[in-house]
């Protein structure tokens, strides 16, 4: 069961996860339809192998890494991952261009710049095939990292659902005021978890001289000065948002259950944590925001 659990983390299926989750919470928040197998395939396969090709592509120096010897242990089983996961990823695309060539025709100037927007942003954040060789991407602006790493998921997961849905029903995508809103949301919440996680690599950062937040300000200021202000604002906006769309009160409280976790792993930060608590705690707060938006949404009425 452990060597399960390290594969999931390590491995970046947990992100693939996250992934649908959020999708599938997003297109029901926007009340969309959901979209087709072929598509939640297909961010699943995208997302673990964006994730993946960044560990693949660094040479295995740090020994003391727990990730990076899972890496080398793993060599063979993480290449049959990666060409599997490739394969799936180029067979769904190939399939929903198919199914869906005569509808791309009449795409809106909108929807092309949205559908590049992301990808774009996501290759400039490395900013070469080979993450280490990289001398100009975004990963290397320390403050500006969790903001890119916000932006791209919160696109991925609210815009592009809904975008790719209204693709494959022939109709234009004209986001709203709750879609607008939910982007934000997304992108400010996965922007906290990206800086909580920057206190994992406080060590490596420093010495890289990479001014991530937790290196300009420190480990307290950082916890108490931002993480939890912003959880705290976040938490008042939603609660003052479903308040002003008469949302069920029960509703309401499911919701902020993620915010209020936010808080509270953010305190515990202050004591060093081992890379499992990350990937498993920390990432596992998006899981928690989907499953608490899924059932706010669905069961709640």
């Amino acid at each position: 069961m452990n060597g399960l659990i390290r594969s999931v983390l390590f491995g970046n299926y947990f992100y693939g996860i996250c992934t649908i989750a959020l999708s599938i919470e997003a297109s029901l928040q926007q009340y969309s339809r959901l979209n087709s197998l072929s598509y939640y395939l297909l961010i699943f396969a995208g997302t673990v192998l964006y994730y993946t090709h960044a560990y693949i592509a660094e040479p295995a120096s740090d020994v003391i890494n727990q990730r990076t010897l899972w890496y080398t242990r793993n060599s063979l089983f993480v290449t049959y991952s990666q060409v599997l996961l490739t394969f799936i990823f180029l067979l769904t695309f190939i399939l929903l261009l198919k199914e869906n060539q005569q509808h791309i025709i009449h795409t809106g100037l909108l929807q092309w710049i949205l559908l590049g927007i992301f990808p774009v942003v996501a290759a400039l954040y490395y900013g070469s095939v080979s993450p280490q060789a990289a001398t100009n991407s975004l990963r290397n602006k320390g403050w500006l990292k969790p903001f890119v790493i916000g932006f791209v998921w919160a696109g991925a997961v609210t815009v592009y659902p809904v975008l790719i849905g209204s693709i494959e029903d022939d109709i234009p995508y004209t986001p709203g005021i709750v879609s607008i809103l939910l982007f934000i949301k997304n992108f400010m919440f996965i922007t906290i978890l990206c800086i909580m996680f920057d206190i994992k690599d406080y060590a490596a950062d420093h010495n890289h001289q990479l001014k991530t937040f937790v290196v300009s300000y420190g480990l307290r200021k950082t916890i108490f000065y931002l993480i939890i202000p912003l959880s705290i604002i976040g938490l008042g906006t939603f609660i003052l948002y479903g308040i002003l769309r008469d949302f069920p009160l029960l509703r309401i409280l499911v919701n902020t259950i993620p915010f209020i976790l936010l808080i509270i792993v953010a305190y515990s930060l202050h004591r060093r944590k081992s890379i499992l608590y990350y990937l498993a705690i920390i990432d596992g707060l998006m899981l928690a925001k989907a499953v608490c938006g899924i059932i706010g949404i669905s069961l709640i009425k």
